[in-house]
């Protein structure tokens, strides 16, 4: 029975491994995405003496989500790598801040990078007001309220798990 049992932890313990699968595949992704944001950045950079100001700044506001987008899919990464994989050993002076980053405060910076995402379609939301109807934006209001009580709720239960 014993050795069953060490059988059935390797494996377990082995699947982590798996996970490396979907890592690499979030990597492929930021690097289409990478290819989407220098699309976006192109068409930016050629209409700059287009756009008006409040098309500028709609421009802007869609690279900085993508920006935070991308930072989003590299912390995922990193932080599910060290802490369900395997650790980074060679690279301690590029990662000092890796140590803390465990599921607790990636949950939170998860959390607050989708409040901020959410919060930038809300201001383009706001900026275009006119193309949606109330009810559209009243919904936007309801998601990104309900991404920041979420958010907030996870800073106070952590808070509440750390005191434990």
């Amino acid at each position: 029975m014993k050795a069953l049992e060490t059988v059935v932890e390797r494996i377990i313990l082995g699947s982590r491994w798996i996970l490396v699968v979907f890592l690499i595949g979030l990597s492929v992704a930021l690097a289409v995405y990478g290819l989407s944001f220098g699309v976006k950045l192109w068409k930016v950079i050629g209409s700059v003496f287009v756009y008006d100001d409040a098309e500028m700044i709609l421009a802007m506001l869609g690279l900085i989500d993508a920006a935070l987008v991308a930072s989003l899919l590299v912390m995922v990464m990193i932080a599910s790598y060290e802490n369900f994989v395997g650790r980074f050993d060679d690279h301690d002076a590029e990662l000092h801040w890796l140590g803390k980053l465990d599921s607790g405060s990636l949950k939170i910076k998860v959390a607050s990078s989708i409040v901020a995402i959410s919060s930038i379609h809300l201001l383009q939301v706001f900026l275009n007001a006119s193309q949606y109807t109330d009810n559209q934006i009243m919904w936007q209001v309801i998601m990104h309220i309900t991404f920041v009580v979420s958010a907030l709720m996870l800073g106070v239960l952590d808070k509440i798990m750390a005191k434990h």
